[in-house]
């Protein structure tokens, strides 16, 4: 499981990839604006389920349109989830 501050950087660069304010963040994984903004201040860590539609978005992304947002999706799964990623390979 990620620990802190790897997480608060995820969320961000995640966050900044999608163009998503913490609130449209919040809406997409359906916790509170509040969750999202502990998250990101360090204060919490994400649920196992939290954590597993976080990687679901990154998987998404991938297979997006814009070359920017699959590079960097592929990027931040293999700093973030590299374990996961090296079984699928």
């Amino acid at each position: 499981m990620l620990k802190q501050p790897e997480v608060s950087h995820l969320i961000r660069q995640l966050r900044q990839l999608t163009a998503l304010s913490q609130e449209q963040f919040a809406a997409t994984l359906g916790v509170a604006y509040c969750t999202v903004n502990r998250w990101e201040n360090g204060h919490i860590q994400p649920s196992a389920l939290a954590l597993k539609q976080i990687k679901t978005m990154l998987k998404e992304l991938k297979d997006s349109p814009e070359i920017a947002h699959q590079e960097w999706s592929q990027i931040l799964l293999e700093q973030y989830f590299p374990e996961t990623e090296s079984n699928l390979q």
